[in-house]
């Protein structure tokens, strides 16, 4: 098992979360397995698409980005499908848009 997250632009986060639930990894239409998909927004240092997206963070004393980070758990399979999905939606036009790193799960159990 593995887990996917992805760093990505407020301005593409739905198209994102689109883009993976039609992904034939995802289940596309047909529906299929269902995954765990977490989604928080982060106070990160991506380049600012517009001057909305950046602001001062009192907390942090530093300029900022709102960014989303998504985190996935799935199987081993589906890690390339799920990224690739991942990395046509979040595209920007920006030489680094976001990241998206793969980790190994050591365990995942289930809670009944």
């Amino acid at each position: 098992m593995k887990e996917i997250k992805a760093y990505v632009h407020r301005s593409r986060i739905a198209d994102v979360i689109a883009a993976l639930k039609e992904s034939p990894a995802w289940g596309g239409e047909r529906g299929g397995r269902r995954h765990n998909l977490a989604i928080y927004v982060v106070k990160g240092s991506l380049l600012p698409l517009d001057s909305d997206e950046q602001h001062y963070s009192m907390d942090l004393g530093d300029e900022v980005v709102n960014e989303y980070k998504l985190e996935l758990l799935c199987e081993d399979s589906e890690v390339e499908p799920l990224k690739a999905a991942l990395v046509e939606a979040a595209r920007t036009g920006q030489a680094v848009a976001g990241w998206i790193t793969v980790i190994d799960v050591i365990s995942a159990t289930p809670i009944h």
